[in-house]
């Protein structure tokens, strides 16, 4: 297998998003979007404990045009929406929604929270949509540790799992408006890896922790994003040490974007149009219990 070469290196600095501190290495001043991802956050908090767990995360807020979608690495999240989605995902499991032309949602620490860490290890993935689904109707698809597909290395020191499109031998459940493989994976210290990647698609790995051999490229320490380039058939790491990481490929939507906060179009009319209806509850009311 040719592997692909490393298009870009990028660091996730430190944010402060609503006083919630996350990591960004996606979008960056150079590079504003790896089509079809928008925008990558992680967190890793520790969830407060004179603060109800129904009160504590993120509150009620609005989206549109594009599929923010949560991977949970610990504690878990709980998930409640305008349509009436109301579910709890725990460590290992992933949340993906399609805003679609609106939906209100927010996303708190389970009630369990303390009994179980304490702590929220999370990234949030944005993954725009094509212009003519951008008006569908929303779409909430929750998926635990459990119901996802397990993929494991030749040498049994990576195990990971599938939520999304095709990865190895694995098919994730989850469907998407552009075609998206994604999966989470786990390496003990000299485990390594070859994930095949279709030609036409865009492809990166985000780093939460640890340090890998990139082939070609060389060591890759935790905290950075690798974006490839579109010129191999597929890439192939090994783990330094113990590391934690999130792959991904999608086919590119090339269509012009246009984005204001949680809204993701593709004219600025359209951006308007979207504030609008969130002002006149168009995209629904949460009201939580």
């Amino acid at each position: 297998m040719k592997t692909r070469t490393v298009s870009r290196l990028l660091y996730a600095h430190p944010m402060d998003m609503g006083g919630l501190p996350i990591r960004q290495p996606l979008p960056t001043q150079q590079v504003e979007q790896i089509d079809p991802f928008l925008l990558l956050h992680h967190a890793d908090v520790k969830a407060p404990k004179h603060v109800n767990p129904d009160h504590a995360g993120v509150g009620p807020h609005p989206h549109r045009g594009f599929s923010p979608v949560t991977f949970i690495f610990k504690g878990g999240v709980h998930h409640r929406d305008s349509r009436g989605n109301n579910s709890t995902i725990y460590a290992g499991g992933a949340q993906w929604m399609n805003a679609g032309l609106g939906v209100m949602h927010s996303e708190r620490p389970p009630d369990d929270i303390h009994e179980i860490g304490g702590r929220q290890e999370i990234i949030q993935l944005w993954i725009n949509t094509p212009a003519k689904h951008k008006m569908d109707q929303p779409a909430y698809y929750p998926l635990s540790a459990e119901e996802a597909p397990v993929i494991n290395s030749e040498d049994g020191k990576v195990s990971g799992r599938v939520f999304s499109g095709k990865v190895l031998d694995a098919k994730g459940p989850i469907p998407s408006h552009t075609i998206v493989n994604s999966a989470t994976l786990v390496f003990k210290k000299g485990g390594k890896i070859s994930i095949p990647i279709p030609e036409s698609h865009n492809a990166f790995i985000y780093l939460l922790d640890g340090k890998l051999n990139v082939a070609g490229f060389g060591m890759v320490e935790g905290l950075h994003l690798v974006h490839f380039n579109n010129d191999g058939e597929g890439i192939e790491v090994e783990a330094l040490e113990d590391t934690r990481i999130l792959f991904l490929s999608g086919e590119p939507i090339n269509e012009k974007v246009v984005s204001h906060g949680p809204f993701v179009m593709n004219t600025q009319t359209e951006i308007m149009e979207a504030m609008r209806d969130y002002q006149m509850g168009k995209m629904g009311i949460l009201i939580e219990d």
